[in-house]
């Protein structure tokens, strides 16, 4: 089946990240480290080893520190690395700034899964893109955005980053998809429940997390909802307008990532297990890491 190539892609990042303040008062969630690179460094390099040459992050008021970590290396930055004679690292940080295009839009939609592509519809144009987060990831191999590519490649539509999560509390936080399986972890969906809030009230145990691979055509649907969207309804998302668009026959697909580790880095527990799984994949850091926890384990 031949499309188009998908070359775009969101990144939300406009959240408050109350569940780290103090810290996130002033720095964003999305620049918490995963040892020495920031969350949304791995999402932004994870897209464009999947093809992805234009990149609009979604942003807060707050968050200018990520438009300075994707600029140019400072000057001052740049002669002291020189000065040490520490090229590996100058050129490290270089090649942060040409990992892709990049374009920063401040959200004014109401908050909720919609509202950063609402507001970023126009960059977009008739173009598939893939939307994503930089809280909520997996690493997988490989990586969850080919495999979401290869989805589409060869069935067409909209591709749905799937996950199973059963733990009490996933289903307060994540959507749950149902439908036909066209085969073993491909669903062409017919339900999303947003948050089902317990088991009995979810269609499947196969969640919906860290991001999209979305048909230009929930434009029409995006648009339609946000002129009726009331503020005292809840938050603007799109699991609504996705089970319109199932209704009028489009077809979304729920497809369940494989070979892979889902991380919610949205809460301090999560966070800390990504750090340390990240950490202990290092040769660099992971002995010294794996004796202090032997140490505190006994």
């Amino acid at each position: 089946m031949s499309q188009q190539k998908v070359q775009k892609a969101v990144i939300a990042a406009a959240g408050f990240g109350t569940r780290f303040l103090p810290f996130t008062k002033a720095m964003p969630k999305e620049m918490l480290p995963l040892v020495d690179k920031p969350i949304i460094q791995y999402i932004v390099e994870e897209l464009v080893g999947a093809g992805i040459k234009d990149i609009i992050i979604v942003t807060g008021y707050h968050k200018r520190s990520i438009e300075d970590h994707f600029d140019h290396t400072s000057l001052e930055l740049r002669a002291n690395l020189k000065q040490g004679g520490k090229t590996e690292l100058l050129e490290q940080t270089r090649q942060i700034s040409t990992l892709a295009n990049f374009a920063y839009i401040r959200q004014k939609a109401p908050y909720g899964t919609a509202g950063p592509i609402y507001d970023a519809s126009h960059l977009i144009g008739d173009e598939p893109f893939i939307y994503t987060f930089a809280d909520d990831f997996l690493v997988a191999k490989p990586s969850r955005f080919k495999q979401l590519l290869s989805v589409r490649a060869e069935h067409g539509g909209s591709v749905l980053t799937c996950f199973k999560r059963n733990a009490e509390d996933d289903y307060g936080r994540y959507g749950y998809i149902s439908g036909k399986e066209i085969k073993p972890g491909l669903i062409d969906m017919d339900t999303i429940v947003e948050k089902p809030g317990s088991a009995d009230k979810a269609p499947s145990d196969l969640a919906s997390v860290s991001g999209y691979l979305l048909d230009p055509a929930i434009f029409e649907y995006l648009h339609k909802q946000r002129k009726t969207y009331s503020g005292n309804s809840g938050e603007f998302d799109i699991q609504s307008v996705m089970q319109d668009m199932i209704a009028d026959g489009h077809h979304i697909y729920g497809h369940e990532i494989t070979n892979g580790q889902h991380y919610d880095t949205g809460n301090p527990a999560g966070y800390l297990e990504a750090v340390f799984d990240f950490a202990l994949r290092r040769k660099d850091v992971n002995g010294q890491l794996g004796e202090f926890l032997r140490e505190k384990l006994k």
